[in-house]
């Protein structure tokens, strides 16, 4: 079962990020498929036929993310309808979807967890979240699928965050970066393969990133922070993305590239005052707006944040079959 003390994953990701910017500042990772890590595999303007008039079912998997987790700011918090999944049927009921969340998401999820640990904490599954005791996530979801062939128009995945905190605290936390990647491309490949399996051709599946709360560190006194928190963005672009997109990409899948859709790639010298923190770097200011890590340093996003998510995952969605 999942460990509630794995909900937030603040200061574990906020030291772990830090390691994979010093990865990419070393360059031992940097991928030739950077440049590819916001593209999508699928056109928003192609025909997804099995996608009808009817009610279509959507599966959501992966981790807090999927569970749409937001924190109270006194040190706890709890999923809410505020997430992305739960926003999104409606965002494409103009595509001519009539989607029905299935939402498998546990907060605290890894690639590793996902595929190998039974069952989920109820308090970290969705509102209204699918339980499944005795199964693996990736398990439940994939049997779910097949017993609805035909009936999936959509899954989205969000997972893949977690994956590097246990680095935190690591004393040679680059080579253990480089073997979080290397898991995240072991694990989550093959999960891909057998949804696409599951699901046929016909099913959309999109992946997602995150934005790079680790912008946020700017905002600290030091410049050694500052460096950090421009680092970061080389981390996302050079480790973490390529990694993920290139999964998705695999198995005709969409990957959606929401560090860029957050504005994390925009340029430093472009400023704008936001209140409380004054004239700061544009990118910075995205992400205090879009998630409560400058309020709380904590890496979930405000419910603009998952808005923002939903409505790219929207927009990267093929329009359904008359």
């Amino acid at each position: 079962m999942s460990s509630l003390s794995k909900l937030p994953r603040r200061t574990a990701l906020t030291a772990a990020l830090a390691t994979l910017a010093l990865l990419a500042a070393c360059g031992s990772s940097t991928s030739a498929s950077t440049k590819n890590a916001s593209s999508t595999t699928k056109s928003a303007t192609s025909t997804n036929s099995s996608a009808t008039s009817a009610t279509q079912l959507y599966v959501s998997l992966g981790d807090s993310y999927a569970a749409g987790y937001q924190p109270t700011g006194t040190g706890t918090g709890a999923t809410t309808k505020n997430g992305y999944a739960y926003q999104l049927p409606a965002l494409v009921t103009a595509k001519g979807y009539r989607l029905q969340l299935e939402n498998f998401g546990c907060s605290g999820a890894t690639t590793t967890s996902i595929v190998t640990q039974k069952g989920c904490d109820p308090r970290a599954l969705g509102p209204q979240g699918v339980p499944y005791p005795g199964q693996t996530q990736a398990d439940a979801a994939i049997a779910f699928i097949r017993a609805h062939p035909g009936k999936v128009a959509l899954v989205t995945v969000s997972i893949g965050g977690n994956d590097v905190t246990s680095c935190a605290k690591d004393a040679n936390p680059i080579p253990c970066v480089s073997t979080a990647v290397d898991g995240i491309k072991k694990n989550l490949g093959p999960m891909l393969t057998r949804i696409r399996a599951a699901a046929g051709p016909k099913t959309t599946i999109i992946g997602i990133t995150y934005p790079d709360v680790i912008l946020g560190a700017y905002l600290q006194p030091t410049q050694s922070a500052k460096d950090l928190a421009k680092l970061s963005v080389t981390a996302f672009q050079s480790v973490i993305n390529p990694a993920l997109a290139a999964q998705y990409q695999a198995v005709d899948g969409t990957f959606v590239d929401i560090t860029k859709a957050t504005g994390a790639y925009g340029s430093f010298d472009e400023t704008t005052d936001l209140a409380p923190y004054g004239v700061i770097p544009t990118p910075v200011a995205k992400v205090c707006d879009l998630t409560y890590f400058c309020q709380y340093t904590d890496i979930h996003p405000k419910t603009s944040g998952y808005t923002l998510i939903a409505q790219q995952i929207a927009a990267a969605m093929p329009t359904a079959a008359g």
